[in-house]
């Protein structure tokens, strides 16, 4: 980390580092600014950001309309914010294993799922508790559960680091681009970052959701109280405090994963130089076109919907006529799924699943006689693109 990288402010924030690392220094961040920032620069995307959170929020309280708040969108951010750090499974994967339990599975895979699984425990739990569902207990059980299947990690998940760690580099501390805050200094710097995220300061006025969304995470990556695995809990916090605004949460890793070089040089200019409006500028383009591909993935899967009851006469209110509108939120399923999903029984699902595989809108993709998987490949196909691809 070079000295003539840093702002003023934070070189006056050094600290030298334990041994063996004695020759160098940490950062110690300051508290996360209350205050209002200069924002000048950002404030374009910022009035685009928040009318198209608004304008998710307005689809998202129509219950006819439920894809905005789907099972398959947690899904994609585990598989994108995962992928963004090395670990690399797919959507089609993780749907898969999701559906046969028991049964064998990549470690990146049950990764992912830990994620997705993790996310759809605590949206609820904010949206009930909002700001106060922040404590540190919350950020290490955030940790305990996205890493406790990675073999390579060599902590204990959910416990803050005792070492010395550092960004870029690889390997070498000598060519990092900025070095966290010495271990002991750890503690007391997350728990100001949380209770900044508690919104009980003047940020609540002064702040809107986008700045402490930018404040907050550049802040916890700029302290890095884990070994490893910082990143995944970083974004993880980024959908958490929408939802304890009471917005609906848009879920940005596939954003930032198609644009990673932005996202770090993000990081790092607010990291190095606390130029903040660069973290709230890429946020708020995250915001921009995550809910724009959001809506164009909405259409086509409406007009999926409609196509395919035209393959055939499907009797209103049958097993099979409901199904069409629970296959984009699972596309990959077999009957037990369908069956739980739709409160019939297993032989009603099991004619409705043959009568869709008959329309050619699922394809059983195992061949065996018990435990079949089947596949709406054509929405599948869909909302699995990649970010910022026309849709089929």
């Amino acid at each position: 980390m070079r000295r003539d990288d840093l702002c003023h402010e934070v070189r006056q924030r050094l600290k030298i580092l334990p041994a063996p690392y004695a020759s160098h220094y940490g950062v110690v961040p300051l508290p996360p600014p209350e205050g209002a920032i200069d924002l000048a620069s950002a404030l374009p995307g910022i009035e685009k950001a928040m009318l198209a959170l608004a304008k998710v929020d307005a689809l998202a309280s129509q219950v006819q309309d439920p894809y905005l708040i789907s099972r398959v969108l947690v899904r994609a951010e585990a598989v994108a914010s995962s992928s963004i750090e090395g670990t690399n499974s797919t959507l089609d994967e993780l749907l898969n294993i999701e559906e046969i339990k028991g049964g064998s599975s990549t470690e990146a895979a049950r990764q992912v799922r830990d994620y997705a699984l993790t996310l759809d425990k605590v949206i609820p739990e904010a949206r009930q508790r909002r700001h106060d569902i922040f404590s540190l207990d919350l950020i290490r059980d955030l940790h305990r559960q996205v890493m406790r299947e990675d073999p390579h990690y060599k902590d204990v998940p959910g416990e803050l680091r005792g070492r010395v760690v550092w960004i870029g580099g690889v390997s070498n501390i000598a060519y990092s681009t900025f070095n966290p805050p010495p271990p002991a200094e750890v503690p007391e710097c997350l728990e100001l970052v949380i209770d900044y995220l508690r919104c009980q300061g003047m940020q609540s006025m002064t702040q809107g959701i986008l700045t402490r969304m930018a404040i907050a995470h550049a802040q916890f990556e700029a302290i890095h109280p884990f070994r490893d695995g910082n990143g995944r809990v970083g974004r993880l916090l980024l959908p958490l405090m929408m939802a304890a605004e009471g917005r609906t949460p848009l879920y940005l890793s596939p954003y930032i994963n198609a644009n990673k070089d932005r996202y770090y040089d993000a990081l790092k200019a607010t990291q190095q130089r606390l130029e903040w409006h660069r973290m709230v500028e890429f946020l708020a383009d995250a915001v921009i076109e995550t809910a724009a591909e959001l809506m164009a993935t909405r259409k086509v899967l409406l007009e999926l919907a409609g196509i395919w009851r035209l393959r055939r006469d499907f009797r209103r209110g049958s097993a099979s006529y409901k199904a069409l509108n629970l296959l984009p939120h699972y596309p990959v399923l077999t009957i037990g799924r369908l069956a739980e999903a739709l409160a019939v029984s297993f032989r009603a699902a099991s004619i409705a699943m043959d009568q869709l595989a008959e329309a050619g809108i699922v394809t059983e993709r195992t061949g065996y006689a018990r435990n079949r998987i089947f596949v709406a490949t054509e929405a599948l196909a869909v909302i699995n693109r990649p970010f910022g691809a026309e849709p089929l």
